[in-house]
């Protein structure tokens, strides 16, 4: 018997491959023509504005901007904290590392700075508003020396720095190099730079200073000058001499701050009780620095102080405390004959923290007409009326960062639109600014 095998059939290669190809090209066809359908029945939907509902025109109303401007600039702040705040004249910049300390001259047309860079700079402020302002640079000498804080002594050409390294807080005073110096320098065409005139080690100890303040005496004239040390004594010193002329232990755990009144009569000091105590510089028949007594302390607050400012006629004090309140207080009166100042009058505090309480202003400074007070908690800056503390203006973001000083130029300074009261401020974010006051 013959066994025939069964084999299968199947079609050649050259027929099946273009029917795939085919039928893959039909199905595409098929989902373009049924996507572009739906698609064009979609576009008229889409161009069709429905008419809002009631509830959805309240809400539309809601979000109307608020009538008052201060209202509206607080909000465009919140939503752009970058965003140029109006009251901003000018940033000085230049600076390498956080700025510890800035001070005036008795006019206001210079500035000087203290850095973490190690360097002092002095700007030349003959237009506060000019982008290209010049400054003079002070390297401080190599071995870790830092400054901390500056204040000008017998003119502006006379500046004192604080500094800091591993031995501890010292002085140093600068002023116009003269003789070999000076004429080598003219000869080239150039300024000749400071040299120091005086300096001081180890005045706290140990101890840093926390702050530095000076002022011109109105009797005898001189410049005198209060360091603060982080623990509990303050020095007073001769600016043209770096002679220590009087000494004060607040007799308390640590200094915050100190303060010497603009006619260098009183000097007041907040530490870490709620009470401020004030000492009365005496001279002498000389014009000299007889003696340092204490003889008012100002009671009323329920936390520590945190800060302190005199006013520019040296009858008043205004504080800070971290109970969330500012008090105004009088000390022209007779306490020779045991009267107590009296507080004039409290105010709270128009800042709350994350959690909603009160907060507590870092600085104040008051403004050379006493209208005005500047404060600031963390990078935040407010401008208060000094009379009733209603709020004029805020920069909620004054600085990318804490800010670490606070000043008024003690005069008018020329700007583009005119002369203004300058406020100058300084952070850690390598930046000097300045701000114009806000309208009364």
């Amino acid at each position: 018997m013959t066994t025939e095998t069964a084999s299968s059939f199947a079609f050649p290669t050259s027929i099946v491959l273009p029917l795939v190809i085919t039928g893959f090209l039909g199905l595409f066809a098929t989902f373009l023509v049924v996507y572009w359908q739906q698609k064009k029945s979609a576009v008229p939907a889409l161009s069709v504005t429905p008419e809002p509902t009631t509830t959805q025109k309240t809400i539309v109303a809601s979000r109307k901007p608020a009538s008052n401007p201060k209202q509206r600039s607080l909000a465009a702040e919140k939503a752009h904290p970058h965003q140029h705040h109006h009251l901003d004249l000018n940033t000085l910049k230049g600076h390498g590392d956080s700025i510890t300390g800035i001070a005036f001259t008795s006019n206001g047309r210079a500035l000087a700075t203290a850095c973490q860079d190690r360097v002092v700079r002095v700007f030349k402020l003959d237009d506060a508003s000019s982008k290209s302002q010049k400054f003079l640079r002070i390297n401080l000498p190599s071995g870790g020396v830092q400054p901390t804080a500056v204040v000008f002594g017998e003119g502006a050409s006379q500046l004192v720095v604080a500094t800091q390294d591993l031995s501890g807080a010292g002085l140093c005073m600068y002023a116009s190099a003269g003789g070999k110096v000076a004429a080598v320098a003219k000869e080239q065409g150039k300024l000749p730079l400071p040299e120091i005139k005086w300096e001081q080690k180890n005045v706290h100890s140990k101890n840093s200073i926390v702050t530095l303040v000076g002022a011109t005496a109105s009797q005898g004239g001189g410049v005198l000058l209060a360091s603060c040390s982080e623990g509990t004594d303050i020095k007073l010193w001769a600016a043209d001499s770096g002679k220590c002329i009087g000494m004060v232990d607040t007799n308390q755990l640590k200094n915050t701050m100190a303060a010497l009144s603009p006619n260098c009569r009183f000097l007041a000091a907040a530490a870490f009780t709620a009470d401020v105590k004030i000492w009365e510089v005496v001279y002498g028949k000389d014009n000299q620095v007889k003696e340092v007594v204490k003889v008012m302390q100002l009671k009323g607050h329920k936390s520590a102080v945190t800060w302190l400012c005199f006013t520019w006629d040296s009858e008043g004090i205004i504080t800070a405390s971290k109970d969330g309140s500012i008090r105004v207080w009088n000390i022209n009166v007779r306490y020779h004959m045991d009267e107590d100042p009296k507080c004039l009058k409290v105010f709270s505090i128009p800042l709350q923290d994350g959690k909603g309480s009160a907060a507590h202003y870092d600085r104040l400074a008051v403004s050379p007409n006493n209208q005005i007070l500047a404060a600031t908690h963390g990078s935040t800056l407010q401008w208060l009326r000094a009379e009733t503390g209603e709020v004029l203006d805020t920069a909620e973001n004054a600085h990318d960062g804490e800010i670490t000083c606070l000043t008024w130029s003690p005069q008018p300074l020329p700007t583009e639109h005119g002369k203004a009261t300058i406020l100058a401020t300084a952070g850690v974010d390598k930046k000097v600014k300045l701000w114009y006051p806000p309208s009364l």
